[in-house]
């Protein structure tokens, strides 16, 4: 037992004693190798017994504890090479997702800007002058810092626009989310190949960029159930995660969606998108005239070519350096800027557009040439886009829609039950003599299809036969052949050569005697002739 408490007593020391030990700090060079203490205890064992050295218990406790700081620094070292390698992977990652072409460079001045104002203390409760906002941001953003900046603006807009109680998201985390399944799995995955499949991040089948597209999908779809998925949320999705980690992005598809207000335009009905379609006619009409009458003539409505760009945010069509220089705006502005990026795009190609003189040739136009811009047309289209102010005119006119709407139920002659009852019967009749017809038609289809199916049978049992028969009779002209050439081993040659003249003889004797055979009909043929007068 003293031995025992002894031993323990002493433990308690060395602990301490290490405790108290400081270890130097971690360098980014490679330490020096130093000789390990233990290594020079196991090789005092090869030394004779008479040149032993015994160690004093100072000594060993000395290189005991060396032995442990030495350890303990291997740890860190390794713990320090993983965090390294991370950080790596990380970066690597951050370049595949930034891997696209801007248009317009964010100077050094302006990122000054953008940093002073992302590193404010508490930003998050502080409103920052907008105007100043509007000016760096009319300038450029960094592309390292997009994500960034795009949450900066997120909390600038929340702090100016309280979201009501009853309008807002459920308050459900990331992660809870994650462990949910959703009834919108099958149509997600359809389109995970779909979006961005020319971009490095996404182009992999299941790789990072399609997981990560899936996780903020599905959980969004969990998160809105009204909503639920819709095709055009994946383009918006996937930009957002080109600049966010998938948390973040989940955060900021939430604030376009709820804050924006933009998932109106997802909802089954689809009410809030043809609303936008006629606010877009209505500025072609007001402000492009004859490009409005030329498209009506035409009958191209916005529906056809405008819907992918309200619904993607131009994503699905348009570079992503364009692509991003809207979303900027957007989290400045809210969704107006989806309406002047359209008004600007088309007033700039109108002259081309006028010279398309059919339906196929403008919505081609429109769908193919109008995407592919040239650096100096997307800066002139942006620079356009901070100068326009079509807010009251959106507002107008969705006013104006709303009151057409009532006026078209309004102006429906109302029918009594009697007569709408009447109507029903009718039309139920009509449909039930149809329905007749159709069973009828699908009775006699089926049965020549079972018609069919029994020749197509009997025929392929008949090709059946003659393939067995065909293959008997090759068999059987080789075994002949065989024979043949067997029995010629055993001819002498002379009556070889007698046998091959003889058919030529026949058919020299039949050739010669043809003519005379053909007298003889003729003389035969006068005889009947003769026997046939009266």
């Amino acid at each position: 037992m003293n031995k025992s408490s002894s031993a323990m007593q002493q433990k308690g020391t060395l602990e301490d004693h290490l405790d108290a030990i400081e270890l130097p700090p971690l360098s980014p060079l490679t330490p020096a190798v130093e000789e390990d203490p233990l290594a020079s205890l196991m090789m005092a064992d090869d030394i004779p017994v008479g040149e032993k050295k015994k160690h004093s218990s100072e000594e060993l406790r000395i290189m005991w504890r060396k032995a442990i700081c030495q350890q303990i620094l291997l740890l860190r070292m390794e713990k320090e090479n993983q965090r390294l390698e991370a950080s790596r992977d990380e970066l690597q990652t951050r370049k595949v997702k930034l891997d696209y072409e801007e248009f317009v460079l964010c100077q050094k001045e302006v990122s000054a800007v953008w940093d002073k104002m992302l590193t404010t203390p508490g930003r998050a409760k502080l409103k920052v002058d907008m105007e100043k906002v509007h000016a760096a941001l009319s300038q450029g953003v960094p592309k390292a810092r997009r994500g960034e900046i795009w949450q900066f603006l997120a909390e600038q807009y929340r702090l100016r626009h309280r979201l009501p109680e009853k309008q807002q998201p459920a308050d459900i985390s990331y992660k809870e989310l994650l462990k949910q399944l959703t009834t919108q799995q099958h149509a997600i995955l359809v389109d995970l190949g779909r979006t961005f499949p020319t971009h490095a991040y996404f182009s992999a089948q299941l790789g990072a960029g399609q997981l990560s597209l899936f996780n903020l999908l599905k959980a969004y779809s969990l998160l809105d159930k009204e909503v639920g998925y819709c095709q055009g949320i994946s383009f918006v999705a996937g930009v957002l995660l080109l600049h966010t980690s998938e948390e973040q992005a989940f955060e900021m598809l939430k604030f376009l969606m709820y804050d924006l207000g933009i998932r109106k335009q997802y909802r089954p009905d689809m009410i809030s998108l043809q609303i936008q379609m006629y606010q877009l006619s209505r500025l072609l009409h007001d402000y492009h005239r004859d490009l409005y009458n030329h498209l009506e003539d035409n009958e191209v409505s916005p529906s056809l070519y405008a819907a992918p760009w309200f619904l993607t945010f131009f994503a699905s069509q348009f570079p992503l350096g364009f692509v991003a220089r809207v979303f900027d705006i957007m989290f400045l502005q809210g969704t107006d800027v989806i309406f002047k990026v359209a008004l600007s795009l088309l007033s700039s190609h109108e002259p081309l557009i006028l010279q398309c003189d059919s339906f196929e040739t403008i919505v081609d136009f429109i769908k193919s040439t109008i995407p592919n811009l040239n650096n100096t047309q997307m800066e002139k289209t942006i620079a356009q886009v901070f100068e326009m102010d079509i807010s009251k005119q959106l507002h107008a006119y969705e006013v104006e829609y709303h009151v057409l709407q009532d006026e078209m139920v309004e102006g429906s002659s109302p029918c009594d039950d009697g007569d709408r009852l009447e109507k029903l019967e009718r039309a139920n009749c009509q449909l039930k003599r149809q329905n007749m017809e159709l069973l009828e038609k699908l009775q006699a289809t089926r049965f020549k299809i079972q018609n069919l199916e029994v020749s197509i049978e009997s025929i392929l049992s008949r090709e059946n036969k003659m393939k067995v028969l065909i293959r008997t009779m090759e068999q059987e002209k080789q075994t002949h052949l065989k024979t043949i050439d067997h029995m010629r081993k055993y001819l002498p040659p002379d009556a070889l050569s007698d046998g091959e003249l003889l058919p030529r003889k026949n058919s020299g004797l039949f050739s010669s005697r043809k003519p005379e055979a053909t007298d003889g009909e003729l003389d035969s043929s006068k005889v009947k002739i003769g026997n046939n007068k009266p």
